[in-house]
């Protein structure tokens, strides 16, 4: 007889805690615009899931050069920071997995936009790293 794995994993106070600083850093690398650092707590390639304007779903595996080269063409040049203000749901299906939605309001130069998304971070030698991102309206990009 197989036997399936326990999904019903439930966090402890320290995995919310460690989830939460990763984060924090990222917000943070985000808001100054540091594509490079931001690339650094990823794990490549990275899945890329999203829709096009078709209405049809697509995916896609990017190298760290790809995310660089996008993120600083979607995030602009600017000496303005970015602010986020996010709420953030965390999904762990085990220790060292997890998905987290995002509600977020992205403030720049002046100018709001609501997002809605999804990470899947996974926990490798104590650190979080996020290895899938998840965002309607990305398609055409991909």
């Amino acid at each position: 007889m197989t036997f399936l794995p326990d999904t019903g994993y439930v966090p402890t106070d320290e995995d919310r805690a460690s989830l939460d600083a990763w984060f924090a850093e990222y917000d943070a690398r985000s808001a100054k615009r540091d594509v490079e650092r931001m690339a650094e707590m990823a794990v490549f390639p990275l899945n890329l899931v999203s829709d096009d304007s078709a209405g049809d779903g697509r995916s896609a595996q990017w190298s760290r050069e790809q995310y660089v080269a996008t993120m600083t063409h979607v995030m602009g040049e600017g000496n303005e920071d970015i602010t986020f203000t996010s709420t953030r749901t965390p999904v762990f299906l085990s220790p060292s997995m997890a998905v987290v939605f995002t509600d977020s309001t992205m403030t720049q130069e002046g100018r709001s936009q609501q997002l809605r998304y999804a990470d899947i971070l996974i926990r490798r030698d104590g650190k979080w790293a996020f290895q899938t991102m998840i965002q309607g309206g990305w398609g055409d990009n991909l």
